[in-house]
């Protein structure tokens, strides 16, 4: 058993996982899955992209991947599925991993495909513009943004949003990554930023592996095991 456990590590030490994250957080949110993951062997880096325009994400991103040991499995978050569906076309990138994302094709931003919610959709408290960017209510961001966190987690989460530009919402993509490469999609079916019939229509689009699992928008710091397990597979299956 311990050889087989070595051998596993041994395998995961020549994967990289680049983790890239969304709008009104920092990279901080991936700490969970970050320590499992280097726990399991993989290389993982954290973008800190600064979402303030789609092309400066995109070169925050590129750079990493570019630092990173051997290919890379490239996983975004809400609108960082904008940024990796932009950077993935690196040919370092085996692969993409959607966590409750954005997934656009080309032209597309996150203001398109948030144009025209559904009827009855819940609609995120986003406040007015300030400046160019964009908060959220800090009253309701536990509720819409992370109700399974828990409580004193999710209120430093309100109170330490990231400004997020209002240029980088309309960031458009230019070819679409997931065309060309695998792409794995987790819905978290009680999100309430991305609604998760728009989470599965896009996975769908893409041809993606779907995973569903219970939880809210910020899934990925609530439940790190699970989003540790859906991109620990697209690694191995990948690379």
């Amino acid at each position: 058993m311990n050889t087989q456990n070595s051998n596993q590590q041994n395998k995961a030490k020549s994967k990289s996982i680049v983790l890239v994250h969304g709008g009104f957080v920092d990279g901080s949110g991936w700490a969970g899955v970050h320590k499992i993951l280097k726990n399991k062997g993989y290389n993982v880096l954290v973008v800190q992209n600064p979402t303030k325009t789609l092309p400066e994400d995109v070169a925050y991103t590129v750079a990493a991947i570019d630092s990173a040991g051997g290919e890379v499995i490239l996983v975004g978050h809400s609108y960082g599925g904008v940024v990796i569906t932009e950077a993935g076309t690196h040919p370092k990138v085996s692969g993409l991993v959607y966590i409750n994302a954005f997934a656009p094709d080309k032209g597309e931003s996150v203001s398109s495909l948030i144009a025209n919610p559904a009827p009855g959709a819940p609609v995120p408290p986003i406040l007015p513009p300030q400046n160019g960017f964009l908060f959220l209510d800090r009253a309701k961001f536990a509720a819409s943004f992370a109700a399974d966190v828990e409580a004193d987690a999710a209120s430093l989460m309100a109170d330490s949003q990231v400004p997020w530009g209002v240029e980088a919402l309309a960031g458009a993509v230019t070819e679409p990554a997931w065309k060309t490469k695998p792409s794995f999609y987790l819905v978290a079916t009680e999100d309430k930023m991305i609604p998760p019939p728009a989470q599965q229509a896009m996975a769908g689009r893409a041809k993606a592996q779907v995973t569903e699992v219970p939880g809210s928008h910020a899934i990925y710091v609530s439940k790190p095991d699970k989003i540790a397990e859906v991109i620990r597979r697209a690694a191995d299956a990948l690379i």
